[in-house]
């Protein structure tokens, strides 16, 4: 019923709805050919992190289904040989569905399946292409439906990304802040409250802010893993598991964590894992508040650092390039501005994501792709802008030591210090002279002699 011959640029594979002409060297087959035709060209595809997961569940099914005596021996191992080279990088060209298809992600997943039987064909046979001796259906994708599986890949290349990726850049740039926050320890600078001056503190103090920052940062991404290494295998088409193996899931589960060396737990509840996608909702929560804490620490470093001479200039950035294509000798915060732009787009992501998450209609979420696509951007945005905040800023970051005395001594804050023993209304007496005369609050009080000289220096440091 089902042929594969070859006609010039072209091979037509057919299937249950006909004959589809596929390009000739292609691994895919029709269901994904048919996908290419109906689905707009966006120019986004489903992320390469998220088809080497893919690729991971299917190598470890095909091995399982081999185990559990259902898929025989040479099938199973030329399975496991083309997944083996998606993972590896091999065959990138081949997925090329659009991100914008159906929500359950079916097309992506019948891709994978067409490019994984094509290739083990080729292993078995020197033949790409076709349905013999490996179906995409019957042997690839056997004991498994999209409806489980790409949310199972989704939350095993999260997990991945999370663990290899975006914890270790928070904690990279956590240290770096810490590292600042003592070598900053002896510095005094004026602290600022609504836009205005406040009482003196250390840079090293604004510094270890920071730093916690980022160290409750990966605290929050540990406390999603717990339900982001809840995979939904095992549920196929509408979480009551027909047509799979009784012990297909639990093993394929255990092969995966064996592999990612990560640990992976089949869910509780197939219903709540096919219908609803909290767990990457949760995830995407987490990621845009480490977004927003990005954003404080890099606005605050480049208002600290503006100037050179008509700004703050507490701090001074890395000179990395020319900032202006008119005003020569111009150098721009341009780290901080990248991070904060990739923060916004994380926190974009987020909305798109909560808005997405609703969409679990019955028995399945229908934006999977989506999901997938916003989720696994932010880890990559969130990962890069904290190993470049890192080190090309934090790295190198200087302080000016003597202009920050210089903004204590001017400040009117400082008299603060004196209100335990001259009382609130005199101290507010002094910083109003010290205003109007345009003189710091030290010259006012010597002046007026509110307490000797000895402790007004000794309180005014």
């Amino acid at each position: 019923m089902f042929s594969n011959t070859i006609s010039g640029n072209f091979r037509e594979e057919q299937d249950s709805m006909g004959v589809v002409r596929v390009p000739a060297d292609a691994y895919y087959g029709s269901q994904t050919q048919r996908a290419v035709d109906n689905f707009m060209r966006s120019g986004l595809k489903p992320p390469l992190s998220f088809i080497y997961s893919l690729a991971l569940v299917k190598r470890c099914a095909a091995r399982v289904n081999q185990n559990l005596g259902i898929l025989e021996k040479r099938l199973a191992e030329a399975i496991v040989q083309a997944a083996q080279e998606v993972m590896e990088g091999r065959f990138d060209d081949q997925f090329v569905v659009d991100l914008f298809q159906t929500g359950s992600g079916t097309s992506t997943n019948m891709n994978m399946n067409e490019v994984l039987a094509s290739r083990a064909n080729e292993i078995l046979t020197g033949r790409k292409g076709g349905r013999s001796p490996v179906h995409p259906n019957d042997h690839v994708n056997q004991g498994q439906s999209s409806n489980d599986l790409v949310p199972t890949a989704l939350h095993v290349a999260a997990a991945r990304k999370i663990h290899h990726e975006v914890k270790p850049a928070l904690r990279h740039l956590q240290q770096m802040l810490a590292h600042k926050a003592e070598a900053f320890k002896d510095i005094r600078k004026i602290g600022r409250t609504h836009l205005q001056d406040a009482v003196p503190m250390t840079l090293g103090q604004a510094f270890s802010g920071f730093a916690r920052q980022m160290a409750l940062a990966d605290q929050r991404l540990a406390a999603v893993l717990p339900h982001l290494t809840e995979l939904a295998l095992g549920g196929t088409a509408v979480g009551n598991g027909l047509n799979a193996h009784p012990g297909f899931a639990a093993s394929t589960i255990a092969e995966v964590s064996a592999f990612t060396r990560i640990t992976f737990n089949e869910t509780s509840n197939h219903f709540e894992a096919q219908a609803a996608r909290d767990a990457a909702v949760e995830t995407s929560g987490a990621l845009k508040t480490i977004a927003v804490g990005l954003i404080k620490i890099a606005n605050d470093i480049r208002w600290l650092g503006s100037g050179p001479r008509c700004g703050i200039g507490e701090l001074k950035l890395p000179a990395l390039q020319p900032g202006s294509s008119i005003m020569p000798g111009k150098v721009n915060p341009v780290i901080p501005e990248a991070v904060i732009q990739a923060a916004y787009q994380i926190m974009g992501n987020d909305t798109t994501i909560a808005l997405a998450g609703q969409a679990g209609n019955f028995e399945l979420n229908v934006t999977l792709p989506l999901i997938t696509h916003n989720l696994l951007q932010s880890m990559d945005l969130l990962a890069g802008a904290s190993r470049l905040l890192a080190d090309k800023c934090i790295q190198d970051l200087q302080a000016d030591a003597e202009k920050c005395e210089q903004y204590i001594e001017r400040s009117l804050a400082l008299v603060t210090s004196l209100v335990p023993l001259i009382g609130y209304d005199r101290a507010a007496e002094l910083a109003k002279k010290a205003y109007v005369e345009n003189k710091t609050v030290r010259q006012v009080a010597l002046e007026e002699k509110v307490l000797p000289q000895d402790k007004i220096q000794q309180l005014l440091g």
